[in-house]
């Protein structure tokens, strides 16, 4: 079931972060600590000093303290005019948003696993099920290939497991369609030419148009259910992000949605053959409320709240190939996630990203992840009155691409 553990926020680590943050110390903060990256195409230019970067804040140019280059965990260079103590130590946060698990998917984590992760880090993965957070001490105590043969077994149950539901409802909604483009008889597929296959829609082959029609809309109806975006739980998440020491990388893995929809030209001949049915034609107008996605949180929000959790929100979606059915089209239903947390990547300074191969995806965001610079500057003025404050770094080389996080509350 499609129940988006990201969103479910990772209460396991609640526990675990409550701690700092009953430690944390109310301050006016004075210094602003902005994690930058810099390409020229898709290098990262590593020979930047205080010089090259301009920083502003709510459009006032501000006085850079220092500059830091970090490769992974070690500070490779300081061009200091104030002397900081960057923390450099890391969080991963793997989620995985999915409800087919592929070899891809284990690639992934195997090359994570192995090429990553570093003594220290700390690791928390989310599946369709639950959350693991693995103890620091656990890649000096076991041998990495077997953690890793440990996490795919875990990965392929849960997916199965928890997305269960979900795929079920995605066969029978096909099922269904399949059985109800059948039922006319002379209808044909305009490429084709020929009439729909309605191999697999045998249990709902003996059903009436309507019975087809309102369990179709029940199904999707009850897809939609599975899809529950809780905004108060994002920001909740943005606040734990935040009070976690060091640099904190979040890599949301998710499966691309598509759902079989009816050729609405199909659904049309139906509403003219039953004119004397309003009950089936407000239920084909209900199913194509379904198929029209709205985005239902406010992304502006979200965003800014993850981007005053100096966290880098890493978005890679992994697709699937659509089908070809006679009189079924297969339509985007991820569309409306896809744009929140493309939005929230891109306010975080993240990496964004397509593909199906979820391997060639993680190597992607950590290769556009590991280096960077740490910027901090003392605002002028700092204003504690709990808005939003833009920030804008920009490089003397024009020709160069910039990422990072897009501004802070100043509370």
């Amino acid at each position: 079931m499609r129940k988006y553990p990201f969103l479910g926020l990772l209460f396991v680590i609640l526990a675990g972060l409550a701690l700092a943050q009953q430690l944390a110390v109310e301050s006016t903060v004075i210094n602003i600590e902005v994690p930058v990256r810099v390409y020229r195409a898709s290098r990262f230019i590593d020979n930047l000093t205080i010089d090259d970067f301009d920083i502003y804040e709510d459009g006032k140019l501000q006085k850079l303290e220092a500059v830091y280059l970090v490769k992974k965990r070690a500070i490779e260079r300081r061009d200091e005019l104030t002397r900081f103590a960057p923390q450099t130590d890391r969080s991963f946060f793997l989620f995985f948003e999915i409800s087919d698990y592929t070899e891809k998917l284990g690639e992934a984590l195997d090359f994570f696993i192995q090429n990553v992760i570093m003594p220290g880090d700390n690791l928390t993965i989310t599946t369709p099920m639950k959350t693991y957070r693995l103890k620091p001490k656990a890649f000096e105590s076991y041998i990495r290939k077997d953690i890793v043969e440990q996490l795919k077994r875990i990965l392929r149950l849960d997916s199965q497991t928890g997305s269960s539901e979900y795929r079920s409802a995605i066969v029978d909604l096909e099922n269904l369609a399949k059985a109800m483009v059948g039922t006319i008889s002379d209808y044909q597929n305009p490429v084709s030419e020929k009439l729909v296959d309605t191999t697999g829609s045998l249990p709902y082959k003996d059903l009436p148009f309507d019975d087809l029609l309102n369990r179709y809309a029940e199904i999707l109806a009850n897809v939609e259910s599975m899809r529950t975006m809780d905004q108060s739980q994002l920001l909740n998440f943005s606040k734990i992000l935040k009070s976690a020491p060091g640099q904190k990388y979040v890599y949301l893995f998710y499966q691309r949605e598509l759902l079989p929809k009816i050729d609405p030209r199909i659904l049309y001949t139906y509403t003219e053959r039953y004119q004397d049915r309003p009950d089936i034609y407000q239920t084909v107008q209900g199913i194509f409320e379904f198929y029209r996605r709205d985005v239902l949180i406010d992304v502006n929000a979200v965003k800014q709240a993850y981007a005053d959790s100096s966290t880098a929100i890493h978005f890679l979606l992994i697709t699937t190939p659509t089908k070809e059915l006679p009189g079924i089209k297969y339509f985007e239903h991820s569309e409306d996630v896809f744009s929140a947390f493309l939005e929230m990547a891109q306010a975080t300074g993240g990496f964004v990203e397509t593909s199906a191969n979820a391997s060639f995806l993680m190597k992607s965001a950590v290769e556009s992840s590991e280096n960077y610079y740490l910027l901090y500057y003392t605002p002028r003025p700092y204003n504690k009155d709990g808005k939003f404050h833009k920030i804008v770094v920009k490089v003397k080389d024009k020709d160069c691409r910039v990422s990072y996080r897009l501004g802070y509350y100043g509370n």
